[in-house]
């Protein structure tokens, strides 16, 4: 079986051509390959499948490293247009476990491609006093950008317990149970941007960047009057400084419509790794 690895800002994932439908994981497969010291090793796991509508040019089928699946991610999403354009693909609107999705490729190096990628609007973001119960923090935001993420502010993020926080909050806090929600931790930088370090559920540890995380961590932090790194027009845009790389996110806040976000873009690169022969 053949797979190739792609990471975008150090999230890393293994993706397969599976358009003939021929691939079939179990969640233990998965979990196999995706480990990292008796398997490929990646963060999650992908499958580029045809698409349910005709007016897409393909499906995205995502798995968390521990086989988990059914929601969105971000820089998943980016890899996978790298990976389509890759396979000959001009069509870059496909749909995904929270929707339809289309992206932009940027810029092409022919190694990393700088991808644009459109998420769902979003519903709500919902600070803590609207939440029922005492378990989670009273500085965080709790909203769904096509998976689930509770954002905190802190001081001192390079230093932070990123891992024990995250999964003690993941696991522990009774108002985001019985799914859970992966967590992130933000703080402004003096530069203007926006230094944002993410724990992943399905992964169960930090990863190098999150991209439905670095989209709430944006969204949050202007619900929190953190000042985007620019503005103009009706739309906003933040400069994310995640792990290692760099990263935006730009979208139109909104006040009333039942909405708080709309147009938003995860905008960042998609780098190819390696091609990998496995046997199941």
């Amino acid at each position: 079986m053949k797979f190739y690895k792609y990471q975008g800002a150090g999230n890393d994932f293994l993706i397969a051509d599976n358009r003939d439908g021929s691939i079939v994981l179990s969640t233990e497969q998965i979990a196999a390959l995706c480990d990292r010291r008796y398997g490929v090793g990646a963060d999650g796991l992908m499958l580029l499948e045809s698409p349910d509508h005709s007016s897409d040019g393909f499906r995205m089928t995502y798995f968390n490293s521990d086989g988990s699946g059914g929601m969105m991610c971000g820089n998943g999403g980016r890899c996978i247009v790298a990976f389509a354009a890759d396979m000959g693909i001009t069509d870059f609107r496909f749909h995904a476990a929270d929707g339809c999705h289309q992206a932009d490729i940027l810029s092409d190096d022919g190694r990393t491609k700088t991808v644009s990628l459109q998420m769902k609007d979003v519903a709500s973001c919902q600070h803590h006093d609207s939440l029922t119960g005492p378990s989670v923090p009273s500085d965080g935001y709790f909203l769904d950008t096509g998976t689930r993420h509770y954002v905190r502010i802190v001081k001192d993020l390079d230093a932070y317990d990123v891992v024990g926080e995250g999964r003690d909050i993941r696991y522990n806090a009774a108002e985001l149970q019985p799914v859970g929600a992966n967590v992130n931790f933000i703080e402004p930088s003096e530069d203007g941007t926006l230094k944002v370090r993410t724990y992943e559920k399905g992964v169960e540890d930090e990863t190098f960047a999150c991209g439905t995380g670095i989209v709430a961590s944006c969204i949050a932090a202007y619900e929190a009057g953190i000042r985007p790194y620019t503005s103009g027009g009706s739309h906003v845009v933040y400069e994310v400084k995640a792990k290692r790389d760099r990263l935006k996110v730009t979208f139109r806040p909104l006040d009333m419509s039942g909405r708080v976000a709309e147009d938003v873009w995860l905008t960042g690169p998609a780098t190819f790794v390696a091609q990998i022969i496995c046997e199941i």
